[in-house]
């Protein structure tokens, strides 16, 4: 038997919040079901070669593409983030490689995925809280500079108290947006020769933004996280959302 990611307890939670939505029924199969999804989410191995024990490769895969679909996963990861400390945040992106299987999509949209220099890739825009725990994020074309998301990732925060960010959030309108919300921003200027004021940055909170940087290391031990495979934009982002659902899980049981 393949090595299970979930005991009987977090299935428990992870099942009470999914049945919440009023989008699944409690069906015995769903479990074996959403195993088969982790394995596929950590081993990143092709649908078609899951493990028989989890059940018929086709029917995780239409399971997991329905449930897509339905927003479920993407509405599993918001409610268990529902803990978060808004504090401080801390935000940052991360480009991920995208496999040439990820590409082709036949639809009229980029699905995510930007033309460079370093070939295929996405872009994953996430902001995390006090403890460090993922509270929300977005994809976008690899290329894209952070700043193109700063204002959607404020947006999206049930309170803005001070927000955290590197020199690639150095903007002055972005710092008068976060202030207008009635927050502090921690954001270092970037050096074009001239003069800065470096006590204008509060370097002890700084130093702490290596939270977010954790944050995205620890989805990247799963393989179809570190390496996109999936060729719709929502698919990829709901195999996201599942990373950092189960970063929420221990908070629960």
């Amino acid at each position: 038997m393949p090595r299970l990611m979930l005991t009987d307890q977090r299935w428990q939670k992870l099942l009470q919040v999914m049945k919440s939505t009023g989008r699944i029924y409690n069906k015995p199969e769903h479990r074996m079901t959403f195993e088969g999804i982790l394995y596929r989410l950590r081993t990143g191995i092709p649908w078609r070669d899951l493990p028989t024990e989890f059940g018929g490769w086709s029917t995780i895969y239409r399971r997991f593409n329905l449930w897509s679909k339905k927003g479920l996963l993407n509405n599993l990861f918001n409610e268990l983030a529902k803990l978060a400390d808004y504090d401080w945040v801390f935000a940052d992106g991360s480009i991920v490689k995208a496999h040439q299987h990820s590409t082709g999509a036949a639809t009229s949209d980029n699905e995510c995925i930007g033309k460079s220099r370093g070939g295929n890739s996405t872009k994953i825009h996430l902001a995390v809280d006090s403890e460090g725990l993922p509270i929300y994020f977005e994809l976008s074309e690899g290329q894209r500079n952070d700043i193109a998301r700063a204002q959607s990732l404020v947006d999206h925060l049930q309170e803005v108290n001070i927000f955290v960010g590197d020199k690639g959030y150095d903007s002055d309108a972005l710092r008068e947006y976060i202030e207008a919300r009635g927050g502090i921003s921690v954001i270092p200027k970037r050096n074009y020769g001239q003069d800065i004021d470096k006590e204008s940055v509060d370097w002890c909170l700084y130093k702490y933004r290596h939270l977010v940087e954790n944050a995205f290391a620890r989805i990247k031990h799963y393989r179809s996280i570190s390496t996109r495979y999936e060729k719709l934009a929502r698919n990829y982002a709901s195999m996201v959302s599942l990373a950092f659902s189960m970063m929420w899980l221990p908070m629960y049981c």
